[in-house]
């Protein structure tokens, strides 16, 4: 870093240099620094400066003083002292140093605020002591006759907001008012009753008294903070209003501190904010390194028992805890870089801007910040947290597993086998893999055809209650709303007994078609009856969705319409279906992505049968999507690496269909 010719503040106005010194290296002089004049009057500057305060400092140790909050203000009565002391010297020397400068203008705010907040404090105090006098002076005959004066006052009150509640009556029962007008005037008189009750209580001096001695003692812990806040705000803005020489031309302080976060901060003066790095140290050296090298793990060995698997580890250990350890290990080890970076790069920032003429943040100025500009990083930093280690850990897990081969033979020492998963499932083969492609054939057809039906059920019926021809609406908005108010795993199973053999469903429907009908042992069957379910379950959200939008939309727009010669017809294609997708789009892509994952409909109609060896295997039933086809495969076949790589599959492809869905809807581009 090279010196700069003039100096800037943090609001970025330029001054000029008062350092002689840096000044003849600018123009190119190459002066010899113990030599140079300025340096000599600066060090005969600095010397003064510490014989005076430490003198002066003596001096306010000392100090007594005679006001009753002389202890509790000491710190300020001896910043007042000393600034009395040395306020003239600071000024004689400010042409020298912007430090001096600085230093004059705080000794100027503490000479013209600390004695307000002292006195301030001192008359607060003093009114406290004569209310708590005058309570103790009051009389019992005075108590006497005040609680007769508000017993007769509370009986005329009471006897007017009685009078006043008849009027309102029998105002409303002529139908002079309306209900809710009765109740609202009727609340109002209550209102003004109770606050006409306080008001009387304070009749009495000593209630009074008491309420006004209790504001007091508020008004003495807050006021005294609020000022005390002030100066530090006013000091603060001194600092950002007063630049620094530094004679540091190299960021010596950021590459020092770079494997010590804490170090760096504690270096630019800040010491609370150094704290708080050192704590990310302590969990670098003694938490994060460690685990990665193993030191601390339940069975693993960090990262390196990522790679092993605990393939020469005891028969008791097991591959997926030092796969799992292993993925704890580098996380933490990213926190911990993550931690290196931030103090790296606070650390250079400062030392940049101090060059510049830019002072360090004290800790009053960095709280502030943190309060405005780090706000959102501190709300959000928790909760990131808890997605790395409940979320993201988990995922990487299953990443990680579908590169291994853990099956049924290898369930405790399992071993890394590359892509071979993946080619098992794109070419069909093996028994976990031969049914893959005719199961996800199915699941884009019931996804499609299931949601489908219900964003059109949906729609229809709130096109229809949302008619003002159509009469009795609550009740049919309730029918519509009870398929989503009622528990689903209900639904569904009411329809899997009622469909299946012998059910009353399969024996009606077989009498109106005159055919024999076995809905759960036919595929074809078994997949419309779920479609039709699903579409009867999710119809109710999409209703409710799309009523809230029909409602929104002002009825200018159709009565213009109608006045330009649109049917019934053009207007929902042109305005309703327009403006509902507008609002509702993104809601309907999350139910196609919803119903691609729909396990509970699959798994508890008919456990995904019908069965059919032949063409799925003994792994899945006919009427199985993706997500139950994992769930036998990982849960009851113990095909955990083939069910990962699938689940990684069904995860790119939903995150492909929801990034195009919500990029193309009107909704996102929008806003």
């Amino acid at each position: 870093m090279k010196y700069q010719k003039d100096l800037v503040d943090d609001r970025g106005k330029t001054y000029p240099r008062k350092n002689e010194y840096i000044k003849d290296i600018i123009d190119g002089k190459n002066p010899d620094r113990n030599s140079h004049p300025y340096i000599i009057k600066l060090n005969e500057y600095q010397k003064k400066e510490k014989e005076l305060l430490d003198k002066v400092k003596k001096e306010a140790d000392s100090l007594e003083t005679s006001t009753e909050n002389s202890s509790e203000f000491k710190d300020l009565n001896k910043k007042l002292y000393i600034s009395k002391a040395m306020v003239e010297f600071y000024e004689e020397n400010s042409y020298l140093t912007y430090d001096a400068s600085l230093k004059a203008k705080q000794a100027e705010i503490y000479l013209n605020q600390i004695p307000q907040i002292i006195e301030h404090d001192l008359d607060l105090k003093n009114k406290l002591t004569d209310k708590s006098n005058k309570i103790s002076l009051l009389s019992e005959k005075e108590l006497n006759d005040a609680n007769e004066k508000i017993a007769k006052e509370k009986k005329i009150l009471e006897e007017e907001y009685q009078k006043s509640l008849d009027n309102l009556k029998e105002s409303f029962e002529k139908n002079l008012i309306s209900a809710k007008a009765y109740k609202s005037e009727k609340e109002k008189y209550k209102k003004r009753f109770d606050d006409s009750n306080k008001a009387i209580e304070f009749l009495n001096p000593k209630n009074s008294l008491e309420e006004e001695i209790k504001s007091l003692k508020y008004k003495v812990k807050q006021d005294k903070k609020e000022q005390k806040k002030i100066l530090a705000s006013d000091l603060a803005e001194a600092r950002r209003r007063n630049p620094v020489e530094t004679e540091k031309t190299s960021p010596w302080r950021s590459i020092v501190s770079l494997p010590l976060p804490g170090l760096g901060q504690l270096l630019n003066g800040q010491w609370q904010k150094a704290l708080v790095f050192f704590l990310g140290s302590l969990f670098i050296y003694l938490i994060a390194i460690p685990y990665a090298l193993g030191f601390g793990n339940y069975q693993g060995e960090g990262i390196s028992g990522l790679i092993s698997l605990a393939a020469n580890g005891g028969r008791l250990d097991r591959s997926i805890l030092f796969m799992i350890e292993g993925i704890l290990a580098i996380v933490f080890l990213l926190i911990a870089l993550f931690i290196l970076i931030v103090s790296f790069l606070d650390v250079r920032k400062v030392e940049k801007a101090e060059s510049l003429g830019v002072r360090p943040n004290n800790w009053f100025e960095s709280v502030n910040i943190l309060r405005t500009d780090g706000f959102p990083y501190l709300i959000t930093t928790p909760a990131l947290l808890v997605i790395i280690f409940i979320v993201l850990v988990p995922i990487f897990t299953a990443i990680l597993i579908s590169f291994t081969d853990m099956n049924p033979k290898n369930q405790n020492k399992f071993h890394w086998i590359g892509l071979e998963n993946y080619i098992t499932i794109a070419k069909g083969q093996g028994i976990a893999g031969q049914a893959f492609w005719k199961i996800f054939g199915w699941t884009l057809i019931w996804t499609i055809g299931a949601s489908t039906l219900a964003i059109v059920l949906g729609f229809i019926f709130a096109l229809l209650v949302n008619n003002e021809r159509i009469k009795a609406k609550k009740f049919f908005r309730t029918v519509y709303l009870l398929p989503w108010a009622v528990p689903a795993f209900i639904t569904i199973m009411f329809f899997s007994i009622m469909t299946s053999r012998g059910g009353i469903f399969s024996e009606a429907l077989s009498g109106i078609f005159n055919t024999s009908l076995d809905i759960k042992n036919d595929t074809f069957q078994t997949r419309l009856a779920l479609i039709l379910i699903q579409g009867w379950l999710g119809h109710s959200y999409i209703f409710l969705l799309t009523t809230g939008v029909l409602q929104a939309i002002p009825k200018d727009l159709y009565e213009a319409a109608s006045i330009d010669g649109a049917n019934g017809l053009k207007q929902t294609f042109k305005i309703t279906i327009p403006l509902v997708l507008f609002q509702i789009a993104p809601m309907l892509i999350n139910q196609y992505t919803f119903n691609f994952n729909n396990f509970s409909i699959i798994y508890l109609y008919n456990q995904g049968g019908p069965f059919n060896p032949k063409v799925y295997g003994n792994l899945a039933g006919s009427s199985d999507i993706l997500i139950s086809y994992i769930y036998k495969l990982t849960m009851e076949s113990q095909y955990q690496a083939i069910g990962a790589a699938i689940t990684i599959f069904i995860s790119i492809i939903l995150i492909i269909i929801s990034y195009l869905g919500y990029r193309k809807s009107s909704a996102f581009k929008e806003y």
